[in-house]
């Protein structure tokens, strides 16, 4: 079932955003991932539109929009290749019209779920925080 963020699901937020970083993005030091936690839960879930997909009472993955930027889609690493990144990404196409998002160029299979659901690449850039390039991409609903 995919709902609306409550307050209370951000420590399980955090744990599937934290796993998911870990392995997805193998090519940054896992300390950084640790040292953004904090900044997670207090300036960038706040700020956002959260929606998330729980199973028999356990959230396995998240969507966070701001505006119309796809902050995070993230799902717990044991629980991916089950559709609830297909189901995220279609929860955010139904709330948004246009969306933009980064992705880190070496995330092969991020960039191309996303390219699957119809985001095209519109520039690269270096990501500030770690130094990674990274790809800025942009959906638009027909």
């Amino acid at each position: 079932m995919i709902r609306q963020a409550r307050p209370e699901d951000t420590d399980a937020i955090l744990d599937v955003w934290l796993l998911a970083s870990l392995q997805a993005h193998d090519f940054v030091p896992a300390a950084y991932w640790w040292r953004q936690q904090e900044q997670m839960r207090a300036r960038y879930l706040p700020s956002a539109e959260v929606w998330v997909c729980e199973r028999e009472g356990e959230i396995q993955g998240f969507v966070a929009l701001a505006e119309d930027y796809l902050a995070a889609l993230f799902v717990r690493p044991d629980c991916q290749q089950k559709g609830i990144g297909k189901a995220l990404m279609a929860t955010a196409k139904r709330l948004r019209r246009q969306l933009s998002l980064k992705v880190f160029c070496e995330n092969d299979i991020a960039v191309h779920f996303y390219r699957q659901h119809g985001f095209a690449v519109l520039r690269e850039s270096l990501d500030p925080g770690t130094g990674q390039p990274e790809l800025c991409m942009g959906y638009h609903a027909c």
